[in-house]
């Protein structure tokens, strides 16, 4: 049992990171849009951030959870005996279940750009996208799409 722990922990915690963050980027398309007519403007970066996105996991969150839990139950059940046994396992499964989420939300996130974009119609948007490419104020850009489904390209 205690062999198999050390397996069981890197296994369930690899699973943690689950989510699909490749869509976030501007390299991406989704099958919907693939075959579709796309809007393009253009525009010019006026401000930029770094930030974060908190990309949401296919488990939702079960994963990490769950699996924190087992890990910390199995840990607290190798401690003590008797009463003190089944304290240690309880502790472990609430203790391992908080742990197991918090790496789950961390593996999840993604660094990604905050853009203001002054549109040549004069009009400002702001679009968040995954930092897979650099961007600097200032530059010309073109965004592509519309609605939801907008992404930017140097131009």
């Amino acid at each position: 049992m205690k062999r198999l722990l050390p397996a069981v922990a890197i296994g369930m915690l690899t699973l943690a990171g689950c989510a699909n963050t490749s869509t976030m980027g501007g390299d991406v398309y989704r099958g919907s849009q693939a075959g579709t007519a796309q809007t393009v403007t253009f525009g010019t970066i006026t401000a930029l951030r770094q930030v974060q996105i908190q990309a949401d996991s296919r488990m939702g969150g079960v994963v990490g959870t769950g699996g924190g839990a087992v890990i910390g139950g199995l840990l607290g059940s190798q401690v003590g005996g008797g009463s003190g046994r089944q304290l240690a396992t309880a502790a472990g499964v609430i203790g391992g279940a908080v742990a197991g989420s918090t790496i789950e939300e961390s593996t999840n996130r993604v660094r990604a750009w905050e853009m203001e974009i002054r549109r040549d119609d004069g009009q400002e948007v702001v679009i968040v996208q995954k930092a897979d490419r650099p961007f600097q104020t200032g530059q010309r850009v073109r965004m592509i799409g519309s609605g939801a489904n907008v992404t930017v390209a140097p131009y």
